[in-house]
């Protein structure tokens, strides 16, 4: 596959993974990076500048292909201001060949000169939106790329609500930069109709968490081959940090206290990373909420890496030629 995203990077496969709390190390990183697709090293893991830059290391140590970082700026007990100026200058220093930024745009949390900083190092840098007034405002700060992020997606998808299948032929026909899927995405399938949408690759996570390389518990790997596409929930809508869940117990009393008009104190306790850090390393799947989108519903096996972007890769080929017969 040949699109501006292979091209911008020179990988294989317009495949790449998204951020995953406690999950994007090396291991998966460099596994992904090696299949031909995009790995993802996740900073807000890693507390510490010699920690973070260690990671950077060992992904490099185990690929020497190019991988992404991400740094999510929202509100975080843990993770501070200082500690997102201390994640991108370690990126610019350690050249990372891009950035997954999510939440608040670079130019307005941290300043231009992070931005120059960072594109003087060659480091490509996409920003995840759920709006087209979002992406324009990330193509005139002069991000690289952007990530249409719509509803479906696990983690934090804009309150907006709108679905990938409007939201990325919105930001395709708005903005000139690539454009990267992200929601609703784990197959051939869905690669292809991303491709047909205009986006120039896609971006998943969900899927991931379910391949032999995430180092997560069996449990939780096995638990998401049993779910359906409905059986997620939108949480922390009440509290402006809306998140998509699987539902489970944790996430029934999350839910329950924001019914009661409860605020972030009451929820902080239920929702915090280490929480979700126990979870995935117990496989106790209520724990904690496990943030995953509605492609878990396309989550059949625990695939390697390598397994999964081929056949990925193989099937979206499958289709597009099928349908080029049809329109003939």
């Amino acid at each position: 596959m040949k699109t501006a995203i292979t091209e911008m990077f020179g990988i294989k496969y317009p495949i790449i993974c998204g951020a995953m709390m406690w999950l994007c190390k090396p291991k998966l990183c460099a596994a992904v990076s090696n299949a031909g697709g995009m790995g993802n090293l996740t900073a807000g893991n890693y507390s510490t500048e010699d920690e973070f830059r260690k990671a950077i290391r060992e992904t490099r140590k185990l690929t020497d292909m190019p991988f992404m970082a991400n740094v999510t700026i929202l509100p975080s007990v843990h993770i501070t201001p200082e500690h997102h100026k201390m994640y991108l200058r370690i990126c610019a220093e350690e050249k990372v060949a891009g950035l997954e930024i999510s939440g608040t745009p670079l130019d307005k949390a941290v300043g231009r000169e992070y931005m120059e900083m960072l594109k003087k190092a060659g480091v490509k840098l996409f920003h995840k939106v759920g709006s087209v007034r979002h992406a324009v405002h990330a193509e005139k700060a002069g991000y690289d790329g952007i990530y249409a992020a719509g509803i479906e997606e696990g983690g934090h998808p804009l309150n907006d609500d709108v679905t990938t299948m409007v939201l990325t032929p919105r930001i395709v026909e708005t903005v000139r930069i690539p454009v990267v899927t992200v929601g609703g995405v784990a197959d051939g399938r869905t690669l292809a109709a991303a491709l047909a949408l205009g986006a120039q690759g896609v971006m998943m996570a969900t899927r991931f968490a379910a391949t032999r390389e995430c180092e997560v518990h069996d449990n939780i790997k096995q638990e998401l081959i049993g779910r359906h596409e409905y059986e997620t929930a939108l949480i922390c809508k009440s509290i402006g940090l809306q998140g998509r869940a699987i539902k489970n117990k944790v996430v029934e009393e999350v839910l329950s206290l924001e019914a009661k008009g409860c605020g972030l104190e009451e929820l902080i306790p239920l929702i915090s990373g280490e929480r979700v850090r126990e979870a995935w390393e117990s496989g106790n799947v209520d724990r904690a909420p496990m943030m995953m989108g509605q492609s878990v519903g396309l989550v059949k096996d625990i695939p390697t890496c390598k397994e999964l972007i081929e056949r990925m890769a193989a099937d979206a080929k499958a289709d597009i030629e099928r349908l080029t017969k049809i329109v003939r």
